[in-house]
């Protein structure tokens, strides 16, 4: 399709006698034909464009659509199947100050378009208005040029699949493993992939990507935006894309540059056989979806679908037709309108019905709450969510989070919503690398009351009613420096993105350890990694719902960048040539995944009461000191403080007053030098076993590793500085 010629026929209008309906909107195919329904509620006129294939081209056949009930224009088209390319055109009013940009001279791509043909091809005839050929103009003024050989064709879709018996995997949430990850990056350079499959649906699918995902022990893979994707004009003028794909072309098909498939349906039939795939193994397939903005861009942005048939209901205007902008990417879709709504609702439907994926990450969420007074937590959007039935049984993840004006919103979203939870990520970072990097300055620090919090599950974040499992536990994303870039560096690198290093977040609570970036420094090196195992070991042993950026098991670095939203090339693609150290890390993280599999303790469904609720009046949840005794209000607010145990309470009873399972002790230890620790005794536990060191490179169970070793209720030990030690403990000898 990409710069095809496109020849037209002359109009036909839509005089059947067969009937249509308004709603649902998109294309249904029937006999003869098929029922297609659009919004422009504010067009004169709509046609449906059918594109015929020709030699070396196009012949676009346009039926107009000549019914309209409440803004929806709709028809039968006759002549149209399965796999016929389309588009829409669309008159009226060009008042930009009035948010009014209708140009009949623009394919305009199907908000609701299920697959699509061809890539966006970024040239001054796909902008309703006259541009540059580098996309700088006047856009009150409009362009004339047709813009069909230049954006994707919608391809009318509804081919049967062989889901061969597909069930979701139904992960409980207490259980989840969250792993964000990035399909291209993913196995782009995989060993056991083969080649013609790297880098796409079919890639994760393969059983060497499920094997490592099954050895690490995730439960649900998260994917990175593979709604379809449209580049950013200032990104092409460059030369570059937008890799992580935080920007919509359609909410309804799959990126197609993430498929080995070329054919437009069979795009389609690789994403569904990769949800498949993935759930064979038990794996969930969750969504990170971009509802609040579209690939549009601002007034200068391109006119390619909602702008053309309907800017002023699909966007957020001002009173001069300006675009209101809470996500900082030139535009928001407007949740004050209930056509914007609908059609989230009805993209995330197909996508469980149709797709057969297990949740969604919300990006930027608080934009999908925007009433005309701000965020809502009673917003219609999110009252949808939570009553619909399709999206019942799905995990709901919001970023709390956006650009607008009070847009800071963790702990605020309904339930069923869990949250990604950035006060977990900041006190982490802040107690072993910020505060880590204090200690070692001589510096004064916070003491262990935040690092307390975040492990017990942020109770001072999420109401009790939702629990901590409304917690998404992280430490990095995709956004921001890697697991190794944050032990490794002080300040941002991102040179190789092209905008001078302004772009990507200063405040990183990051420390280098003495060096930055690349180091020959065996001291420095070892305290890095040890850094990386802490920051790992809080993450899973934390109360909540952990996320891992896919990667940072393996110690991958993209060399300080701490935004490489526009990099598809080894800097965002995962190096799979391990040495020693990065095998031994992935040991570790693999390790801890154990523990918490094989530990309930760890994986609570309510925060801890705090008090005795045992018959041996111990509590669930209990706090010492080093010397063994109970945290009392003023070690809470000692400021030097750096050393914490956390005893954690058998949680399965035996039925004969006592637990099946093993009660758990944290020690976490962020001082600068060695310090004695008094394990807690009885009525606590009469003896303890290590079962993990971070001091340790290996952990137990690997050549070299940690050996586990018993200790009395009461002993004293040495715990090495910046250390995280985790014991089993039991209440007999």
């Amino acid at each position: 399709m990409d710069g095809a010629e496109v020849g037209q026929t002359a109009p036909v209008p839509d005089h059947s006698t067969t009937g249509s309906r308004p709603h649902p909107l998109g294309v249904r195919l029937r006999d003869g034909g098929a029922e297609v329904a659009v919004l422009a509620a504010h067009a004169d006129g709509v046609w449906f464009c059918a594109l015929d294939p020709t030699d070396g081209g196009w012949l676009e056949r346009q039926v107009e659509l000549t019914r309209r009930t409440h803004g929806v224009w709709h028809g039968f088209v006759p002549d149209v199947g399965l796999g016929t390319r389309y588009g829409y055109r669309v008159a009226g009013r060009w008042e930009p100050a009035l948010g009014y940009r209708h140009n009949p001279a623009k394919l305009l791509l199907d908000p609701y378009a299920r697959a699509l043909d061809g890539r966006l091809r970024l040239r001054p005839e796909a902008f309703g208005h006259v541009v540059d050929e580098r996309f700088a103009g006047d856009p009150a003024l409009r362009d004339g040029r047709d813009s069909a050989p230049f954006v994707p064709h919608g391809v009318i879709s509804g081919r049967p699949f062989d889901w061969a018996g597909d069930a979701p995997a139904a992960v409980p949430t207490a259980d989840t493993v969250v792993y964000e990850v990035h399909v291209k990056g993913f196995t782009r350079r995989l060993p056991g992939v083969p080649e013609n499959v790297r880098g796409t649906y079919a890639g994760l699918a393969h059983p060497a990507a499920i094997e490592h995902l099954l050895r690490l022990g995730v439960t649900t893979v998260e994917l990175l935006p593979i709604h379809a994707i449209g580049d950013e004009p200032g990104l092409v003028a460059q030369g570059r894309v937008n890799s992580w794909g935080y920007s919509t072309l359609g909410f309804f098909a799959p990126e197609p540059r993430y498929a080995a498939a070329t054919d437009p349906l069979d795009v389609v039939d690789e994403f569904k056989g990769m949800v498949r795939g993935l759930h064979e193994a038990g794996l969930e397939v969750v969504l990170d979806v971009v509802y609040n903005h579209t690939c549009e861009g601002g007034p200068g942005g391109p006119t390619l679908s909602w702008r053309g048939l309907d800017a002023a209901t699909y966007y957020r205007l001002d009173a001069h037709g300006g675009y209101v902008d809470t996500t900082g990417c030139g535009n928001s879709l407007d949740y004050r309108e209930v056509r914007v709504v609908q059609m989230t609702m009805d993209s995330l439907r197909y996508w469980v019905e149709e797709m057969h994926v297990d949740g969604f990450r919300f990006d930027l969420a608080p934009t999908l709450a925007r009433g005309h007074e701000g965020f809502d937590v009673e917003h219609p959007f999110l009252v949808a969510a939570r009553i619909d039935p399709v999206l019942g049984g799905v995990k709901l993840i919001a970023e709390p989070w956006d650009l607008g004006q009070h847009g800071w919103r963790t702990g605020q979203f309904p339930a069923p919503f869990s949250e990604w939870n950035d006060r977990f990520r900041d006190g982490v970072r802040d107690f072993w690398l910020a505060g880590g990097r204090q200690v070692a300055h001589g510096e004064p620090v916070g003491g262990v009351r935040d690092l307390a919090t975040r492990l017990a599950g942020s109770a001072d974040v999420f109401p009790a009613h939702r629990g901590p499992l409304a917690s998404i536990n992280f430490i990095t994303a995709h956004d921001g420096f890697t697991l190794a870039d944050l032990v490794s560096y002080d300040h941002k690198h991102n040179e190789a993105n092209g905008e001078g290093n302004r772009d990507g977040a200063t405040d990183n609570r990051s420390w280098n350890h003495g060096a930055e970036g690349p180091t020959d420094d065996l001291g420095i090196l070892a305290a890095r990694r040890r850094a990386a195992r802490n920051m790992l070991g809080t993450l899973l042993l934390a109360t909540g719902v952990p996320m891992i950026t896919a990667g940072d098991e393996l110690g991958r670095t993209q060399h300080g960048n701490n935004n490489a939203y526009c990099l598809d090339d080894e800097t965002t693609w995962i190096d799979w040539d391990l040495g020693p150290d990065q095998l031994a890390l992935q040991a570790t993280t693999t390790y801890l995944l154990r523990l918490r599999r094989e530990h309930p303790v760890l994986r609570q469904d309510r925060f801890f009461a705090g008090r005795p609720v045992h018959s041996d009046g111990t509590k669930d949840l209990a706090w010492f000191a080093p010397d063994g005794t109970e945290m009392d209000h003023e070690r809470w607010h000692e400021p030097s403080l750096r050393t914490l145990q956390m005893y954690l309470h058998a949680v399965v009873p035996d039925g004969h007053g006592r637990h099946t399972d093993e009660s758990l002790l944290v020690v976490a230890q962020g001082a600068g030098s060695p310090v004695a620790i008094r394990l807690p005794g009885l009525p606590w536990a009469a003896r303890y076993r290590l079962l993990w060191d971070s001091a340790h490179e290996l952990p137990p169970g690997t050549e070299g590793g940690l050996s586990i070793t018993h200790e009395a209720g009461g002993a004293v030990v040495s715990v090495p500085a910046g250390t995280i030690r985790i014991y089993g403990a039991r209440a007999t000898p």
